[in-house]
This record gives structure tokens, sequence and C-alpha cells, in this order.
């Protein structure tokens, strides 16, 4: 009977992959793979092995996810052991539960393998911690694409005036709509922000600033990007590791 893997390929840096990912891509017979997924990870496939891209390509819009949810079954028909690469961790804003839920109807067995979430990781490598003893007590992960949806709707903002950390994923599009409404419903201008481009990469850059600048900071910057928003940010002075010894 064939299975299908969910599988996280972390956030970026090829050594973060887990070694349960590394096996089951090692003896996969097809891998379905999206563009947030470091392509050397298909270099750890088997000789035969296929291939399957259902990321975004050139600026065009993505895959629709009826479409990869068809992909992934219609792999699992034809080949024993089908991973499904997913940047990130599958269950982190990768639609890994609905592409599970889909499999589960039509009786295909499938894994779940996590990945190191660009949510904690990328940061990490920014020398920010998500949180802090003393600083912030907990975080918050947000999907940037969802901010905007919400731009219009002041109650769905409310809940963003604790005091603790908010990582946006997918969000540099946005950054002016969250710097905005954060500030519009009582952040304060100065407080601390950070995007991070290509976390956990040689490439990756990292912009500091504050609700009131950042915006204009992080102009120019490529994707992907994390936005991370708190008084941790302030830290990076201090533990900033990684740039320059990637």
């Amino acid at each position: 009977m064939a299975t299908v893997y969910l599988t996280g390929a972390g956030p970026g840096d090829l050594e973060l992959l887990t070694l349960k990912a590394l096996r089951v891509i090692q003896e996969a017979d097809v891998i379905i793979y999206d563009r947030l997924a470091n392509p050397d990870i298909l270099e750890k496939a088997k000789s035969g092995c296929e291939f399957v891209y259902v990321g975004k390509e050139g600026g065009h819009h993505s895959m629709p996810q009826e479409a990869i949810n068809e992909i992934i079954y219609q792999n699992a028909l034809k080949y024993e052991s089908v991973v499904r690469l997913k940047g990130g961790d599958p269950f982190v804003f990768g639609r890994g539960g609905e592409e599970a839920a889909y499999l589960h109807t039509r009786d295909i067995k499938f894994e779940i393998i996590p990945g190191i979430s660009s949510a904690l990781s990328v940061p990490a490598y920014a020398g920010i911690p998500v949180t802090h003893r003393g600083v912030a007590a907990s975080f918050r992960v947000v999907s940037g694409h969802a901010s905007a949806e919400q731009e219009e709707s002041d109650s769905s903002w409310e809940s963003y005036k604790r005091d603790e950390t908010i990582v946006f994923l997918m969000g540099l599009h946005n950054l002016a709509t969250i710097s905005k409404k954060l500030r519009e419903i009582g952040k304060e201008s100065d407080c601390p922000c950070a995007v991070i481009a290509k976390g956990t990469t040689q490439n990756q850059i990292v912009v500091v600033g504050t609700l009131a600048d950042i915006v204009e900071k992080a102009k120019g910057l490529p994707t992907p990007a994390l936005i991370i928003v708190g008084k941790v940010v302030a830290l990076r002075e201090e533990l900033q590791w990684f740039e320059g010894n990637a």
C-alpha cells in the first residue's frame, strides 16, 4: 500500500532537515515539492526518483490547493512511497492538514513528518529569541496574508495589543498594512521590529527598525521574508551570531 509522507523541509538551511525527513526523501519514489523547499534537498533522493514541482513560478499564482491535493492522490495510486515536501512545517500555514484530510477521504495512508518552522528558526538565526525572561513571555505566529484580509476589521486586531512577540509569515507585501494597524490599536511607533529575508541561508538579510520606519527600511527586500515585532528584537545587538559566519 502507498504511503504519503507530508514532510517539513525546514526553513532553508539544509542541515536543519530532520533525520526522519532525510530518510523518507532517500527512499521516495516521487517527491512533490514547493518553492520554499531548499532545492538542494532533492539531491538526496535516490536514482530514478521522480520530481513534481507544485510551487509558484515567475510571479504567477500558485497552483490551486485542490489541484495539488489531486496530484498527491494520483501519485499515491502510482507509487508506493510519496513525499510531499513543504517548506518549514507542513502544519504551520503549510496546508498540510488540508492535504491529509483529502488523502483520508480517499483511504490513502499518510504520515506527518514535522519540520523546523521558520517562525522560530529564522528569528533565531537573526539573533532574536521569540521569548526571553523579563522581555516576552509569549509569542504568536500570524499569516501575513490573513492580516491583509483583516485590514478593514478593527476588532480582529484588538488581541494584538498584548505585550508579546508577534511573528508574521508571508507578510512582506503587506508590511505597510501591518505597521499601520498595529499602531492604530495602540502599539508604540517606536516598538522594535525586524524583517528577515531568506532566513537561515547564506543570503540572509536582516533589517531592524521600528513600526514607524520599518516600511521604508525594508523596501526592496526579496522574499521569502518574515516580520517580527516586539521588544525581543532589541536583543539582536547582543545575540547576533549568524551573519558573517554563514
